[in-house]
């Protein structure tokens, strides 16, 4: 199912959050975007309070928490019953979610939650619709410091038996449904990571920055395939004047580690999520991560891209063949290029000549490699070997 996404549709965002504002939590979040850990990609309904312990164990343990990931994110299937007062409990698999929540805030990390706008979750637990005060005030008092809120049931339940091919109309309840728990997670005065999965319907973009939430996503579900993380790369392209400190795109979360993707794929995978600004949620299993993936998820010259406080995600420049160049504004007048080898043959584009004058840049340039570590001196038209599915990632500091 897709929706109308006209432009005029942005008026009904800013009408209603302009409305009566609720109590607003003091401090800001999600200034640089969210990183951390989501149960959902390795362990789906499997996730347990045991494996959420484990996986913040593991990310103090492999030093991630020092490359910045901070997040510890349960996904859906947490969820029990409603009592007769309408206080949603938590099933066998998660016993007290306050304890565990106390646990990974002990380890200096902080923890998130999933739910939905409508009646059921994807995976056909308990959702939120007209309970949202109610489990939004629920979350603050376990000390629940991020939602990802899925859309889900909300279009058959809602959308399409309230407003049958009325596709305005369905907008409207939309992003009504999207504000409402908004401004209920501010009621709370807790500071809560706002994190909407719509899919990238209906140009989220042009209006979930003016309800406040934190990030969005723009895109389906992401799979541990290339053609699928290359697909979605793709759709990136034109809405990086979207994304900026405390406001991001979210292609979804990260496949690094994850099913049968080569060692280049992980690595151009991670480079490109970080050329885009995106939140870095890893999803692999971090007690049996190999040493490889570890390295390139803790890659703080590749974090620091990701991390850089301008957020000005990346842009597509130019294709040749099948290479692609895209290029990122830092802070400090500081630039990072990312020179991507799409193909399918080992060297699809056989070399590829970089084009220094196409990013705006003339003279020879000095740059450092992210993934090698070593200074590369660039030249206009110069000759770059790139394998199959793998990237060059250069900063340099000094572009002009």
């Amino acid at each position: 199912m897709r929706f109308l996404s006209p432009l005029s549709f942005v008026a009904i965002a800013i009408a209603l959050v302009t409305a009566a504002p609720p109590k607003r939590a003091t401090a800001q979040v999600a200034q640089t975007p969210p990183m951390g850990w989501n149960s959902w990609n390795y362990f789906a309904e499997k996730v347990n309070d045991k494996g959420v312990r484990t996986a913040a164990d593991q990310i103090v343990a492999t030093g991630m928490k020092d490359a910045g990931y901070i997040y510890v994110n349960i996904d859906d299937t947490w969820e029990g019953q409603r009592d007769a007062n309408g206080v949603l409990h938590t099933n066998s698999k998660f016993p007290d979610m306050k304890a565990l929540a106390d646990y990974v805030h002990s380890k200096g990390l902080k923890i998130g939650i999933y739910s939905s706008p409508g009646p059921k979750t994807c995976a056909n637990y308990e959702g939120s619709l007209g309970h949202e005060e109610q489990d939004a005030q629920m979350y603050a008092s376990w000390g629940i410091d991020y939602l990802k809120y899925d859309l889900c049931s909300f279009i058959p339940a809602v959308l399409e038996k309230q407003e049958p091919n009325n596709k305005a109309a369905q907008m409207r309840l939309m992003i009504a449904a999207y504000d409402k728990m908004g401004k209920a997670l501010k009621a709370t005065g807790r500071p809560i990571v706002y994190s909407l999965c719509q899919y990238g319907w209906d140009s989220v973009w042009e209006w979930a920055p003016a309800m406040g939430v934190n990030l969005w996503r723009t895109t389906g579900d992401i799979e541990p395939k290339w053609d699928r993380i290359y697909a979605l790369l793709s759709q990136q392209s034109g809405l990086e004047k979207y994304a900026g400190p405390g406001h991001w795109n979210d292609p979804d979360m990260l496949e690094v580690g994850n099913g049968k993707l080569s060692l280049a794929e992980n690595r151009a995978h991670f480079s490109m999520w970080a050329m885009l600004a995106s939140p870095l949620l890893a999803g692999n299993d971090l007690a049996n991560m190999k040493p490889e993936i570890k390295d390139i998820l803790t890659n703080h010259d590749v974090i620091a891209i990701d991390q850089d406080k301008m957020g000005k995600q990346a842009e597509h420049v130019y294709s040749d063949g099948e290479v692609e160049v895209w290029s990122r504004t830092l802070s400090g007048g500081a630039m990072a290029v990312a020179v991507l080898n799409v193909g399918s043959d080992r060297y699809s584009t056989h070399p590829f000549h970089l084009s220094l004058s196409k990013l705006g840049l003339h003279g020879a340039h000095k740059g450092k490699d992210l993934w090698s570590g070593k200074e590369m001196n660039l030249t206009d038209g110069q000759s770059i070997e790139i394998a199959s599915h793998d990237v060059l990632l250069v900063r340099i500091d000094s572009p002009r």
